[in-house]
């Protein structure tokens, strides 16, 4: 439940932080023209995200188990680049991320072109729900529960509603550089998880078999049934007798991201408001 509330709850509130600074954007210039169009990208974004979860699922289900495996591999390994894409990007850009979309907003607006502003809002919330159809679908494809994972990601989508509509109105304030960090953090485990399991879907389907020598018993530690088994299976990826080629997939992507996503960041410098002041004249020298 948890990997999949922090998938709802990321990727919902940025889908819901983006929409909702062009909503206020466009409220704020009078353009309730251009608000009900964007209302309406965004609604077909999400019947069209929703479209495309229900097919990779029933897809995967008529398929053969060994073309099952295949897919499933495939599928894990694409969430994977996707949200290590987006980890990094939020990283370096969460800080800037509303000033740089009302600059966007201004521009469109000043070439009389409110339809750009339509399509970005359709295009975040499309790319954010894409991401979270794939990575939700491999995700729960792997999980023990798949009602409780289904419970955890609607309840992460409706907190990031709520904190995103809070901002939208004002009355939450949010850290953003710090909120992505942590639940990058978050995600990066459970992206590393996504590896090992791709590793290992790949074996059954007869695509990898080198290092598939047990690299350590943990049996004693996850047993089923127990907090420990849902946090080391739900959360990390790791099973109870990993493959060496997973144990080393794990760490091989673990490590340096989470180097990388809890390296502490300088902020930038302002920069120098050039002067409207003439150049003093020189002085001759006595």
């Amino acid at each position: 439940m948890i990997p999949t509330l922090v998938i709802g709850l990321r990727e919902g509130l940025e889908a819901a932080l983006i929409v909702g600074i062009i909503a206020a954007f466009l409220g704020r210039n009078g353009r309730r023209d251009a608000l009900r169009q964007m209302w309406i990208g965004v609604a077909a974004a999400v019947v069209l995200c929703l479209l495309i979860g229900i097919g990779l699922v029933t897809l995967s289900q008529e398929l053969p188990q060994q073309a099952q495996e295949g897919m499933e591999t495939v599928i894990g390994l694409f969430a994977v680049v996707m949200v290590t894409f987006m980890i990094l990007w939020m990283s370096k850009h969460a800080r800037y991320m509303k000033r740089d979309l009302e600059g966007a907003a201004s521009d469109a607006l000043a070439r009389g072109s409110a339809g750009a502003l339509v399509a970005m809002a359709f295009l975040a919330v499309l790319r954010e729900g894409f991401e979270t159809s794939v990575f939700l679908v491999s995700v729960l494809q792997n999980s023990t529960s798949v009602a409780t994972g289904t419970i955890g990601a609607v309840l992460g989508i409706l907190i990031a509603l709520a904190i995103g509509y809070g901002i939208y109105r004002g009355g939450v304030k949010l850290n953003m550089a710090r909120f992505f960090t942590a639940t990058g953090l978050v995600l990066v485990l459970v992206a590393a998880g996504l590896v090992m399991t791709a590793l290992h879907t790949a074996h059954e389907a007869g695509w990898l078999n080198v290092g598939q020598a047990t690299a350590v018993d943990l049996t004693w530690l996850v047993r089923p049934g127990t907090v420990l088994e849902s946090l080391f299976t739900g959360v990390l990826g790791w099973q109870a007798r990993p493959a060496v080629i997973e144990a080393i997939g794990w760490l091989v992507y673990a490590v340096p991201m989470l180097c990388y996503v809890a390296w502490p960041r300088r902020r930038k410098a302002p920069a120098a408001k050039k002067s409207t002041q003439p150049a003093p004249a020189p002085v001759d020298a006595a």
